[in-house]
């Protein structure tokens, strides 16, 4: 009786089980996509964690190279001041013919000045001041009494200063008449110089700060100029007071959340602290984790080609990581090694332990020196003009005339580069003690040329004269064994040592990296 709606039963039915089929197929990708996405927001999640660790990785390196950086220069004004505190013009109280040392040396620094004082604070000179000006008491008293009561250099806090009347950090050293300490010589350096430093080390978009053992900004980037003078953040003052070197998660003065790292010079104390933003870890968490989301639920097989490959590269990195693991610990043992035989040879023979001491620091400055020239070119090789201008800069820096070097551009393995900066400082810091460089009028010459039938090797010559007569040691000190044994082993070179009355003579040679072809 109804023919017209007999159809309508079974074609209801067929939609209804299409329907019904379609909804368990999206429960079906759905639940088969959701373990994929969960592992991916993991991943992803993990990986925020890994870099964060990472980040405050990063942090402490870059800490601990600019402080390396720092001591290296510091080391370097320390024997430069030393030398104008032994000079010739000073023991006659000859402070005109001082002065113009002092201002031959203040070329090289717009805006320091250089004073001598006493004990209680007096100013026996200062270049900041004319000839004949009296001159107030000085307001650095600790950093004075600390160089009279130590003999040793000492570098100040942050203060001002009474002839200049601003902010300064000085660097003092002690001035010996007959063994005792009679004056200090003080260096002011210019907050700038610390600013540049610090700015130079610095990644793009991170903050960094230089404080004095009191917490007190020097420099710092960015914004030097609102912060200088002030306290560190007060929730982290105490921490880096406290606590030689760590990382911490902390917020910056300008109210930024920072992932930090902060160490300690054993040298100055001054406190080096740098932080990476944490924006620069969240910002791409998201994005990353939106982008994630997105292809796991629309391109489920490119997902799993996805997490192969990430698999195979992670097993890659896992093997170069091996790689480096092992090549980093040869290089942590060969460098424990030579640092081992360093301190046994400085302290075989007894002595005034502060005075050992201080040779085993200077040593090992030299050594850090010639490490960082053989880090920026990734340890291949280094260049020797390079090694002769990091030796010789600070005894340059008072007098370059006095010290004049010269040769090819040469390069050297390694091992040789290291021994070649040894060799140098010993015999730079011997020339200052006993040497050329210990009288007015004496220069060193240090020249090198390539040796060997084929060129494969170099030859270089250190030569003083203008100094006092020199006779050969009646023992072999620490510098005589470097030069006459460790260079020679160390390198398959020679070295030669002359003890010729107009000055001493050295010849070093070794082989030398080939250039390269195309």
């Amino acid at each position: 009786m109804f023919p017209s709606k007999t159809p309508e039963l079974p074609v209801l039915s067929a939609r209804r089980r299409r329907g019904s089929l379609r909804v368990r197929l999206a429960i079906l990708v759905a639940g088969a996509c959701l373990p994929f996405i969960l592992f991916a927001g993991g991943l992803v999640y993990f990986n925020y964690w890994s870099e964060r660790e990472e980040a405050f990785s990063r942090a402490l390196d870059t800490v601990r190279s600019s402080r390396s950086v720092l001591d290296a220069k510091m080391q370097g004004l320390v024997v430069a001041l030393e030398i104008l505190a032994n000079s010739r013009a000073l023991r006659n109280n000859d402070l005109d013919t001082f002065r113009d040392s002092v201002d031959h040396f203040l070329e090289k620094f717009p805006g320091a000045s250089i004073a001598l004082g006493e004990r209680d604070g007096t100013h026996l000179f200062n270049s900041g001041a004319p000839a004949g000006r009296q001159l107030p008491r000085r307001t650095d008293l600790e950093t004075i009494e600390n160089v009279f009561r130590t003999g040793q250099p000492s570098f100040s806090n942050l203060f001002v200063g009474s002839v200049s009347g601003r902010r300064l950090i000085t660097i003092s050293v002690p001035v010996r008449r007959e063994g005792k300490v009679v004056a200090d010589l003080s260096f002011s350096v210019p907050l700038q110089f610390f600013q540049e430093l610090i700015a130079r080390q610095a990644p793009s978009e991170w903050t960094v700060s230089l404080v004095d053992r009191k917490g007190t900004i020097f420099a710092r980037v960015p914004n030097p100029e609102n912060w200088i003078g002030e306290a560190a953040s007060p929730s982290f003052l105490s921490l880096i007071l406290d606590t030689p070197e760590g990382t911490r998660s902390t917020v910056s003065l300008e109210g930024v959340s920072l992932l930090t790292a902060w160490t300690r010079s054993s040298l100055t104390g001054w406190i080096l602290i740098a932080g990476t933003p944490v924006s620069t870890l969240t910002a791409p968490l998201w994005t990353t984790l939106a982008i994630t989301l997105v292809i796991a639920v629309a391109f489920l097989s490119i997902a799993l080609a996805f997490a192969i490959g990430m698999a195979a590269r992670i097993a890659h990195g896992e093997t170069l990581l091996t790689l480096m693991v092992n090549e980093l610990n040869h290089r942590v043992k060969n460098t424990l090694a030579t640092i081992q035989s360093i301190a046994s040879q400085t302290f075989r023979n007894g002595g005034d332990p502060i005075e050992q001491t201080r040779k085993f620091e200077q040593r090992l400055h030299a050594l850090g020196n010639a490490y960082n020239l053989l880090s920026d070119e990734r340890w291949a090789n280094a260049n020797l003009r390079d090694i002769v201008h990091d030796a010789l800069a600070p005894f340059a820096m008072v007098d370059a005339e006095r010290v004049i070097s010269s040769g090819p551009d040469v390069r050297l393995a390694p091992r040789a580069a290291l021994m070649m900066s040894l060799v140098l400082h010993e015999l730079s810091t011997n020339a200052t003690k006993y040497g050329a460089l210990s009288v007015a009028g004496g220069q060193v010459r240090v020249d090198w040329e390539l040796s060997g039938k084929d060129g494969s090797g170099v030859r270089l010559t250190w030569r003083e004269c203008g100094g006092p007569q020199i006779q050969p040691p009646e023992r072999k000190g620490f510098g005589t064994r470097l030069i006459q044994q460790g260079f020679a082993a160390q390198t398959g070179g020679q070295a030669k040592l002359e003890f010729d009355l107009s000055g001493l003579v050295c010849t070093l040679e070794c082989p030398r990296v080939p250039s390269q072809t195309v």
